[in-house]
């Protein structure tokens, strides 16, 4: 092989061959090809196929299935099945009950608001203090029970001057008079004497009244037939039945 020298301008000098250099050679075309190549191509064929299998029978299951809720036996609205599309009065036509199975009948006890001994000391008429003896003996604040007690009370001592010696029902027991002329404090202590003497035992006709809610005129009955008054009132000769006035008493009789 020739070389010839060839100068450069730097003064340096390069050979050449006189002979062209072969390339590299290209890769060849055709032949077999890579194995890892061809593989990864079958997995991404397999797995695009899943893929479409997949969106083509999920709705078909799901449809199917909503198909399978609504044709389902209906049953009571105590176990509905899903999808049941009845209306609330269908629902309420499926209930059934057995014929051995008895109605029960509800009892309810009845509440009754009952006012306080500082709130019946503030209204302070001759009602808040026959109420007051009520609610010291335990007893109802029926009307009837009021107005028996009004009544009473204005046999005794009037209406305009009811609280007389704090006295209303001239009650011997723990006023100081036996006779019933004594006096009390106030007209709370007078309360609590008047319901202790009518519960002591000596007035069961009284008591049985108060406490069976009878009629104002049956409970007036026991009172005459009671030791309470010596007279008796005249076995109900000396009773008016006629409205009571409601007068209120002093703020300071109350105590």
């Amino acid at each position: 092989m020739t070389r010839s020298s060839h100068r450069l301008t730097d003064g340096r000098s390069r050979s050449a061959s006189s002979t062209p250099q072969v390339a590299a050679s290209a890769p060849r075309v055709g032949g077999t090809p890579n194995v890892s190549l061809r593989r990864r191509a079958m997995v991404e064929v397999l797995m695009g196929a899943a893929l479409v299998a997949s969106l083509t029978v999920t709705p078909a299951v799901g449809a199917h299935a909503a198909v399978k809720h609504l044709k389902a036996a209906p049953g009571t609205p105590a176990a509905i099945a899903e999808g049941d599309i009845r209306t609330t009065d269908e629902l309420k036509s499926a209930l059934t009950v057995d014929d051995d199975v008895a109605a029960n009948d509800v009892s309810r006890d009845v509440v009754m608001a009952t006012a306080g001994i500082d709130t019946l000391k503030q209204s302070g008429t001759n009602a808040d203090w026959a109420k007051m003896v009520l609610l010291f003996g335990g007893w109802q604040q029926t009307d009837a029970n009021v107005t028996v007690m009004l009544r009473w009370m204005r046999q005794e001592n009037g209406t305009n001057n009811w609280w007389n010696r704090n006295n209303p029902l001239n009650n011997g027991f723990g006023s100081g008079g036996g006779s019933g002329l004594g006096s009390y404090v106030s007209l709370v202590e007078a309360a609590r004497y008047c319901a202790e003497n009518i519960k002591s035992g000596r007035y069961p006709g009284i008591v049985a009244g108060m406490e069976s809610g009878a009629s104002a005129d049956v409970t007036a009955a026991a009172i005459w037939a009671s030791p309470w008054a010596s007279s008796h009132y005249a076995n109900g000769a000396h009773w008016s039945t006629r409205p009571v006035d409601i007068v209120k008493a002093p703020v300071g009789a109350w105590g």
